[in-house]
């Protein structure tokens, strides 16, 4: 290799291109010592600096990577070391930097399409959705071909409530990319949203390209099981070499993604035993408990099992729990809703039931409430969960026994002390769902965002009330304040995106309407006299 004491421009060139086609190649090692050699000797070298910053972020070292392409952006301001800039602030979820370096970038080469589609990128990421669409748009103008910013569009389009246009470019993203799984999963609940079932549940297979951890970070890839997935054909349809009866043909169920989605799917489980003669479920340990009550007892063909067994000769088929709606055929208008299908066990309840008729003025309605989901390095957990300052009028309601079913490890989810006055709270004694089903029993109504809990007391066949964000989650639908999945759920959703007070403002006419109808009611039920009671 040359030194670079007296090295003529070409030399410095030569080296670098030779440092370029290392990082192209996955040689970082020898392109760090090359770059090393060039910026020794010319340590302003604009080029180097950028690709050095390359092969720092190519290693992992994303902050350092920054400094780099910093120092390649002072020796020479270029767009495309700005979009790299753009890129890696990014990823450091630095979103209003990496926005200000795409403006940057911008100024320098305005049609530069890859920097129109990062400071949408950017602008995304700090929910400036409007303000990213019209950048997603000028980099479809000048690069129609890119299926990341249609998948990008559409997202945004299904975040403003445009079904029509998110479905648009979803479609114009898998056409563009036939692999572009996240397109694919997103068409999925767009279709799901629109209650075009039939459609979505095909694209809803790759809802996994879509899934991320509590942290937010995107989930590992399904399980590659060397099973057939049943999609609902006839059980005893397998290959000839293990060709059983259907009676003695047993089915392996997969958890996947939340407890809500758990609670929700496993009403499919008793439906796979009449397919079945076996059906284990791989159960998280949080809702073992609550499901053995609810479901072994009746059906001793189901097993809850801890973790995915290594030995897989004894099944002959298996479904992610999620793909079960698909395998069994379900429709907006016939998905199966028989309520209840989860129980609470009898004693748990009984003593939660003493202990709220010890409190003072035991007649008041019991009103459980969830205001925050419990992921918050999750996006959408911003959107779908209230702050204590939001929630604190509603709490401030009168003659109401407002009890909490809110966990989290968050600080900045936890009620301040004034509204913690208001209610009960017993949370620290739930360790599981079962817990929490208890609890549920001896409540007339429970109020929740959209999370587990809204689930679980649905499916208890308690009334609930979702308060549900702008364009929420596709199983609520589109504009609808029911749902086909839980008879007794009403869903109050925000009519302006990020609006709870509306939302709020409802739900309190709807309190006093409805306990003002009930209260005596209820009264005669647990026994009180009518004069004790008070309506909110």
């Amino acid at each position: 290799m040359k030194t670079l004491a007296h090295a003529s421009s070409d030399d410095v060139a030569t080296l670098y291109n030779e440092a370029l086609q290392a990082h192209n190649a996955g040689h970082f090692d020898t392109a760090a010592t090359i770059l090393n050699l060039i910026l020794s000797q010319h340590p302003s070298h604009a080029d180097s600096l950028h690709l050095g910053g390359l092969v720092t972020l190519a290693s992992g070292h994303t902050e350092a990577a920054s400094e780099w392409v910093e120092r390649a952006i002072e020796a020479r301001p270029d767009p495309v070391f700005y979009n790299t800039l753009a890129v890696i602030q990014c990823r450091l979820r630095a979103f209003a930097r990496s926005a200000q370096s795409a403006s940057r970038g911008l100024a320098l080469q305005p049609d530069l399409p890859v920097l129109h589609y990062n400071h949408a990128l950017a602008l995304q990421y700090q929910d400036r959705v409007e303000e990213s669409a019209i950048s997603y748009r000028r980099a479809l103008e000048l690069d129609p071909g890119n299926s990341a910013a249609h998948n990008n569009l559409g997202l945004i389009s299904k975040a403003l409530g445009a079904l029509d246009e998110a479905e648009l470019r979803f479609r114009c993203a898998i056409a563009l990319a036939p692999d572009n799984l996240s397109a694919r999963s997103n068409l999925g609940h767009t279709l799901l949203a629109a209650e075009r079932y039939e459609e979505a549940w095909p694209f809803f297979e790759d809802r996994r390209a879509s899934f991320e951890d509590s942290n937010g970070t995107p989930q590992a890839a399904r399980p590659q099981l060397p099973l057939p997935q049943w999609k609902g054909e006839s059980p005893e349809i397998t290959d000839v070499e293990h060709r059983k009866s259907a009676r003695n043909t047993r089915l392996l169920i997969i958890h996947e993604q939340g407890y809500g989605d758990s609670l929700q799917f496993v009403r499919y489980l008793p439906l796979a035993l009449e397919r079945f003669s076996q059906v284990a479920y791989v159960c998280p340990s949080s809702l073992q408990r609550l499901y053995e009550r609810s479901f072994s007892s009746c059906w001793p063909g189901l097993v809850l099992i801890d973790a995915l067994p290594e030995d897989l000769s004894d099944w002959d088929w298996y479904c992610p729990l999620m793909s079960l709606p698909m395998a069994f055929g379900a429709r907006f208008h016939n998905v199966p809703a028989t309520i209840p299908y989860l129980f609470a066990d009898a004693d748990r309840a009984g003593e939660w039931r003493a202990r709220l008729t010890a409190l003072p003025n035991p007649g008041l309605p019991r009103v459980g409430i969830v205001w925050a989901g419990g992921h918050s390095g999750i996006d959408v957990d911003r959107l779908r969960s209230l702050s204590p300052a939001q929630i604190a009028p509603l709490l401030a309601l009168p003659h109401v026994r407002w009890v909490s079913l809110q966990k989290t490890d968050d600080p900045t989810k936890r009620l301040g002390e004034a509204s913690r006055g208001h209610l009960i709270d017993w949370t620290d004694e739930l360790t599981d769902f079962a817990d929490t089903a208890a609890l549920l029993e001896n409540l007339d109504l429970v109020i929740s965002a959209d999370t587990s809990v809204a689930h679980l007391a649905a499916a208890m066949g308690k009334r609930v009330w979702l308060l549900n964000r702008f364009a929420g989650c596709w199983r609520w639908g589109c504009g609808r304040d029911d749902s086909p999945w839980y008879p007794s759920l009403r869903i109050f959703t925000q009519s302006q995106r990020g609006n709870w007070d509306d939302v709020l403002a409802r739900v309190a006419v709807a309190l006093q309407q409805s306990f003002l109808l009930h209260d005596a009611h209820r009264g005669e039920e647990r026994g009180l006299p009518h004069a004790e009671h008070q309506t909110p």
